[in-house]
């Protein structure tokens, strides 16, 4: 039986640490192994990809591919989430708006976002009415199957270039 006095690390498990700063005859005295002085022999100093003046590695590398600064990002909402949110009354089963939604907490938030986008992952069992920015067009067909409608606030073309 082990018993709580004799628990201890297997051998070499946990090295000691190196004492800096005591003395020359240490091997890390004087400058404590960090060189001279300096911004980088002072503590907390990183500088991101530095390479000593060499160009560096991410100025070497090729650029690909485009990046569109205008892109609108949207919050995705899953027709099975709403779905489980309305039953347990996180979400009220009345009309729904984008507003109601972010006020309920079950999409995220932020500044960058342009609105939320209803997905058909998950079923829906009830008829809900909501508006949301974007809808996909099988997200529509299960809400409108269920009974309920979904009023869509960008157009479906504009909604393709951003895409």
């Amino acid at each position: 039986m082990v018993k709580l006095n004799e628990l201890r690390d297997n051998d070499g498990a946990r090295y000691k640490s190196k004492r800096l700063g005591r003395g020359i005859g240490s091997g890390k005295g004087k400058t404590s192994g960090k060189g001279v002085k300096g911004q980088k022999a002072r503590e907390g100093v990183a500088i991101n990809g530095f390479e000593g003046g060499q160009l560096p590695i991410y100025r070497r590398f090729p650029k690909r591919g485009f990046v569109n600064i205008f892109r609108k990002e949207y919050a995705p909402l899953n027709i099975g989430t709403l779905n489980a949110a309305i039953e347990a009354g996180t979400v009220p089963a009345g009309p729904l708006d984008e507003a109601a939604l972010l006020a309920s907490g079950i999409v995220r938030t932020g500044a960058k976002l342009a609105g939320i986008s209803l997905l058909a992952r998950g079923e829906i069992t009830r008829p809900i009415t909501i508006t949301v920015s974007r809808a996909s067009a099988a997200a529509i067909a299960a809400v409108q199957a269920a009974g309920g409608t979904v009023t869509v606030l960008v157009a479906p073309a504009e909604a393709e270039a951003s895409a």
